[in-house]
């Protein structure tokens, strides 16, 4: 037997940064995919994205960030997942974020990580992938 839910996403622009196309156009494609996206817009904290993710009850949260504050919010907002005992939400990233942090991003529990150019469908099959609904 199926499930008709669909997949939540949350996808967040933690820190600083005032640029937000990008996340935008991943929350397009998500949307377009068939999931329910919610886009909590620019310059959230760790608190507000993890409590809008609990929340709302997503199955996942995008990162998006360009602001090189990756290897400080990404891991909080692990933390903070694990605090609210929510650790179950994958959380994936994006944005301009140096190969050489992906390995120590991915041991704070971060799913995977897109760099600019990555194809929309490889965001949106790699969620469908990993959820289950």
């Amino acid at each position: 037997m199926s499930s008709s839910r669909k997949i939540r996403v949350l996808v967040a622009k933690p820190g600083l940064d005032g640029h937000d196309r990008g996340a935008k156009v991943v929350a397009r494609a998500l949307r377009d995919a068939g999931m329910e996206v919610i886009y909590t817009g620019l310059r959230q904290t760790p608190e507000m994205i993890v409590r809008a993710a609990v929340d709302e009850s997503v199955d996942v949260i995008g990162l998006s960030i360009l602001s090189g504050a990756h290897m400080a919010l990404f891991p909080r907002i692990m933390e903070l997942l694990r605090e609210e005992g929510a650790d179950d939400i994958i959380v994936i990233g994006g944005g301009i974020i140096p190969e050489d942090d992906v390995p120590e991003l991915k041991k704070a529990g971060i799913a995977e990580v897109f760099g600019p150019g990555t194809p929309l469908n490889e965001i949106v099959d790699f969620i469908k992938e990993h959820v289950k609904v």
